[in-house]
């Protein structure tokens, strides 16, 4: 699994003028499945979201402290072109990518166990078209990858 993380103040996530998921300060997660990923690649996100240190602390380090430090929330959003190919083309291709059968139940279970953690947890609409607004706090994005790729 591959996720883009960013920082924000706030963000949300419409399908159709509606919408589905709202958060104020936390992370907007974009997740990818990658069609061989199964649960040791959700338990890893799932472990790693809830404490990764990218929030100011109080004696002025910059990433010092967790979303469950400063009581933030995640919005985690279905996104399947983070599995991408553009080597060699013009047009992506997606063959790395979970069928959405699959990836559905991997986003899933992702969201659920984040819920157990005790940060709360807003959704998109999985394989909807959806709008995502965010303010960007730093900027601060980071990816992360279940392989460790990077």
């Amino acid at each position: 699994m591959r996720a883009v993380v960013q920082r924000v103040t706030a963000a949300r996530v419409e399908v159709e003028g509606r919408t589905v998921g709202a958060i104020d300060r936390g992370l907007v997660v974009l997740v990818g499945v990658a069609a061989d990923d199964g649960p040791d690649d959700v338990a890893y996100l799932a472990a790693k979201l809830p404490v990764l240190r990218i929030f100011p602390g109080e004696k002025g380090k910059e990433m010092d402290r967790s979303v469950t430090d400063v009581a933030g929330a995640l919005l985690v959003v279905s996104q399947f072109t983070l599995y991408g190919d553009t080597r060699g083309q013009r047009r992506p291709s997606f063959i790395a990518a979970a069928p959405p059968d699959r990836a559905r139940l991997l986003y899933e279970d992702l969201v659920r166990q984040l819920r157990l953690s005790g940060v709360p947890v807003d959704t998109g609409e999985f394989q909807a078209d959806m709008q995502l607004q965010l303010t960007n706090d730093g900027p601060v994005t980071i990816l992360l990858d279940s392989r460790r790729l990077f």
